[in-house]
């Protein structure tokens, strides 16, 4: 995967709004990790200036990518656009995380490799709910609520992985590309589950592999009340759809 190739096969994605207290630190470790990728940052249009650190540093890192996505909020939308960006620039795996340093960027170099040694596998997710994955830092009110989201996604939509909504993963494109991005409904976090229903009628395999998951030490968290009803409920369409 070499640097001065148009096209390095491996594209990282992170989705931000206000992470300016994280972006450098995380692009640093994502670069030490994973030196042959390009990262690209799918930014909401942050009012407190993380897309304007990215393009700042855009001048001096060849390997780093912007989308400013203006009047537009929300992961399910930021996913689409970064999956679609995959496709469309014809990466052959694209990897996920998060962009408040919850995920570690040491552990994408094993779940690439998975990948690029098992071509049956069009998804490595990254899980909480496996041997040795774990979380730290999270009230034990959102523990309940993950533990009965993923309750739901694998008794109900009948995923074949224990931890159906974190969003640490990596898909190959190809996969990717025979569903269609851009044909994804849910706007919140429901995506997570959409993205593996869809792949799962598709006949992609999974497997996941375990990860530690730290709560945010900086900013603020974006799943508010508010948007775990929402995605709650995106969630049952989901479920409604793939009846």
């Amino acid at each position: 995967m070499p640097l001065d190739s148009p096209h390095p096969n491996v594209l990282v994605a992170v989705c931000t709004y206000n992470e300016i207290a994280n972006i450098a630190e995380l692009t640093q470790r994502i670069f030490a990790a994973v030196p042959d990728c390009h990262l690209l940052v799918i930014d909401d249009h942050s009012p407190d200036g993380t897309c304007d650190w990215v393009r700042d540093a855009m001048a001096a890192e060849p390997r780093l990518r912007l989308v400013v996505r203006v009047d537009q909020r929300g992961l399910g939308g930021a996913t689409r656009t970064a999956l679609q960006y995959a496709v469309d620039q014809q990466y052959e795996f694209v990897m996920n995380l998060d962009g408040d340093l919850s995920h570690d960027p040491d552990v994408l170099p094993a779940m690439l490799l998975l990948a690029i040694q098992r071509p049956e596998i069009d998804v490595v997710v990254g899980s909480r709910y496996v041997l040795h994955g774990a979380i730290h830092g999270w009230p034990l009110r959102r523990r309940i609520m993950s533990r009965l989201v993923n309750l739901f996604a694998t008794k109900v939509l009948g995923l074949p992985v224990s931890d159906c909504s974190g969003s640490m993963r990596c898909y190959r494109v190809s996969a990717l590309k025979s569903i269609d991005p851009s044909t994804l409904k849910s706007e919140g976090y429901a995506i997570l589950e959409e993205l593996l229903v869809r792949l799962k009628r598709n006949k992609s395999q999974m497997v996941e592999v375990p990860i530690k998951f730290v709560d945010r030490v900086r900013g603020t968290s974006k799943l508010t009340t508010r948007e775990m009803l929402r995605s709650i409920w995106q969630l049952i369409q989901v479920a409604t759809r793939s009846a």
